[in-house]
């Protein structure tokens, strides 16, 4: 353990803690730019945003599989931990590979800066707990991951700090919620499995006429298809998990937001509690970013074309870019593209949804999205299964309800299988 002392105060971290967490220059044959690489349109900060290189001329990042750090003397050894030498301390604190991809992905977000975090759920918690104190409130959408609604329906209140969920397409609602100790608005769009859309526009407009907070879940789209902070949110969190890396590897997450909020609010939480991705993971992440754009660009024109077979063949679509979608308009507005993933809601229940599932031949039943392969779950007995029936059916997750997710496969092989899966099940 590095012979530091912690702040005192866990909400903003001190001068010599800023100077140690700021990006280390590493010896490279060629840099870049921070004003250059800014100017690159997304696809291309994907593969080339935040490249460092070493005297060795390494195209591809280098992975740093290190711990500790060590030092030409003692004399520096005292000035990183005094913040007056920038150079690396502790893996817990700085990696090289890590800060490739926390600048990456503040590059493709618009963001000022970025920390990876461990996985997902250690993004969602990290961002909302380095927040949030005892006497506190927060506002929540109802439609969430089932980890997300624990952390508001279960950890929140452990700390002192209450909560109003609220159906994330009702504008009017999300005012109505508001407190004099409203700190923060936290939803994802599109929600987990309803498809449900949040307009970010109104929702991140209202936030900050009211000093609020807007902590937004964006991994059904990540930067590619949306990027939330065009429309005033504050922080942007994600399961990296899923679309960046695409291919079920590595578990990652991440947080975006200004300097002033990742430097002063995020980082001597994460510093001190010690949620931080592995530089291997985090290696990985940089390499699925580089297809990041040409997979979700394919996957999305996939998910439309089985979409459009679906809706004439099951009694229920939700997929934002039909015309059976109530939000449509809003989702075309907000988002790119479609995007991998709908769901689809069947009349025969749990048993209908299971029958489903074990006739499919192609596609594989698991409960990740975001991957290459198409995979579907049934999400009342797998990711939201801790709900319960009741904070199920108050989120809209049916026991009909199945969570499909496009892969890159041809879509008319994925289309054959869920048409004999259908039909086998009485569909």
């Amino acid at each position: 353990m590095p012979s530091y002392v912690a702040c005192n105060d866990a909400a903003i971290a001190c001068a010599r803690c800023k100077a140690l967490l700021q990006p280390f220059a590493m010896k490279r044959t060629t840099g870049q730019d921070r004003s250059v690489t800014k100017k690159w349109r997304p696809a291309t900060q994907a593969v080339r945003g935040g490249t460092w290189r070493s005297e060795q001329g390494e195209t591809s990042e280098a992975l740093f599989l290190t711990s500790g750090y060590s030092y030409d003397d003692a004399g520096t050894a005292a000035a990183r931990f005094a913040g007056e030498d920038p150079g690396m301390t502790y893996s817990r604190l700085q990696n090289p590979t890590v800060q490739m991809l926390e600048e990456r992905i503040a590059l493709m977000e618009g963001a000022e800066a970025c920390r990876v975090q461990a996985s997902g759920m250690a993004a969602m918690t990290t961002a909302l707990l380095c927040q949030l104190s005892a006497g506190d409130h927060i506002v929540a959408a109802r439609a969430a991951f089932g980890s997300c609604r624990w952390l508001v329906d279960n950890l929140l209140p452990r700390f002192g700090i209450a909560a109003t969920i609220v159906d994330a397409r009702d504008n009017a609602a999300w005012e109505a919620a508001i407190q004099p100790n409203t700190k923060v608005f936290f939803f994802e769009t599109p929600a987990n499995p309803t498809m449900d859309i949040a307009d970010l526009e109104y929702i991140c407009g209202l936030a900050r006429a009211h000093g609020i907070t807007t902590v937004v879940d964006n991994a059904f789209c990540t930067a590619v298809l949306q990027r939330p902070m065009e429309f005033g949110a504050d922080v942007v969190a994600y399961s990296a998990t899923k679309m960046m890396d695409g291919q079920g590897r590595v578990i990652a997450g991440a947080v975006a937001g200004s300097a002033e909020f990742i430097n002063d609010v995020l980082l001597p939480f994460q510093r001190n509690t010690g949620p931080i991705l592995a530089p291997f993971n985090a290696w990985v992440v940089l390499k699925g970013l580089e297809t990041l754009e040409l997979r979700m660009r394919q996957q999305s024109a996939n998910a439309l074309k089985v979409g459009k077979f679906l809706e004439g063949r099951v009694p229920t679509i939700l997929h934002p870019w039909l015309d059976s979608h109530p939000q449509q308009n809003l989702a075309r507005k907000q988002m790119d593209d479609c995007g991998p993933i709908f769901s689809v809601v069947l009349d025969g229940g749990r048993a209908q949804a299971h029958a489903v599932l074990d006739a499919l031949e192609l596609i594989d039943i698991s409960n990740n999205i975001g991957d290459s392969r198409s995979l579907m779950c049934h999400n009342a007995t797998t990711t939201h299964h801790n709900m319960g029936p009741e904070g199920r059916a108050e989120m809209g997750v049916s026991d009909g309800m199945l969570r499909l997710n496009v892969g890159l496969e041809d879509p008319d092989d994925l289309i054959e299988d869920l048409d004999q899966a259908l039909a086998r099940a009485g569909l």
